[in-house]
C-alpha cells in the first residue's frame, strides 16, 4: 500500500500530540500502510534554527517527505497557530515538498478557541507546499487524551470515533490520489 510519514510537531518528548499520533499510526498501519514516524523535536535545534539545509538530519527529513505517499502532520496549538519547531522544519523543506501527496492535518490544544488553527494557520502552508489533497483535519482537546505511564494513550470515546473516521478517510484517499511526478 502507501508509505505514510507521521510528523509530530511537538517540542515535548511527553506530549499528548506525539502520543496521539503514535496511537493513530497503529490504525494506519493496520490498514496496510507503512508508517514512518518523525518527531521534529529530535532534529538538532542548531540545524532547524540555523537553517542548515545540508545538515544530515535535515537531509534525512527531506528524503522522508520525498518518499512518502501521504503525510500526517500533528501539532499542539500555541498562540492560535502550529508549533514553532514544525514551522522551522516546514521552512527548510523544498517549496513543493508535498506535491502529489495526501495530507492529514491534526492539532491538539487546551481550548476550543483554537479549533480553527488547522484551517487558518496550518492548511494554507500545506497547500502552498503543493499537497495534492488535504483531507479533513481534526482538532482534539487535551482533556480528551489521557497519557499513561507506559506511553500508551486513551482517547475519549466520542473523540476516538471522530479521529477514526478522519484517519479512515485519509487512508482511503491515499488509494484515490494519483501520484504526480516530482518536479525535476
Amino acid at each position: 500500500m502507501a508509505t505514510v510519514l507521521s510528523v509530530s510537531g511537538s517540542p515535548s518528548a511527553s506530549s499528548r500530540t506525539g502520543r496521539l499520533l503514535r496511537h493513530l499510526d497503529q490504525r494506519i498501519a493496520a490498514q496496510g500502510h507503512q508508517v514512518i514516524p518523525l518527531d521534529v523535536r529530535t532534529i538538532p535545534a542548531e540545524a532547524l534554527l540555523g537553517a542548515d539545509f545540508r545538515h544530515p538530519a535535515i537531509v534525512e527529513a527531506t528524503e522522508l517527505f520525498a518518499r512518502a505517499d501521504g503525510v500526517v502532520v500533528g501539532t499542539p496549538v500555541y498562540k492560535a497557530s502550529y508549533s514553532g519547531v514544525l514551522k522551522a522544519l516546514l521552512d527548510l523543506l523544498p517549496q513543493y515538498a508535498l506535491t502529489g501527496k495526501t495530507v492529514l492535518p491534526l492539532a491538539t490544544g487546551g481550548s476550543t478557541a483554537h479549533v480553527l488553527a488547522i484551517d487558518y494557520a496550518l492548511r494554507p502552508v500545506l497547500n502552498s507546499m503543493g499537497a495534492a489533497h488535504i483531507v479533513q483535519g481534526w482538532f482534539t482537546l487535551d482533556k480528551d487524551i489521557t497519557a499513561h505511564e507506559d506511553g500508551t494513550v486513551t482517547v475519549a470515546p466520542a473523540t476516538a470515533e471522530a479521529l477514526g473516521q478522519v484517519v479512515d478517510q485519509f487512508s482511503a484517499a491515499l488509494g484515490r490520489t494519483p501520484l504526480l511526478a516530482a518536479a525535476s
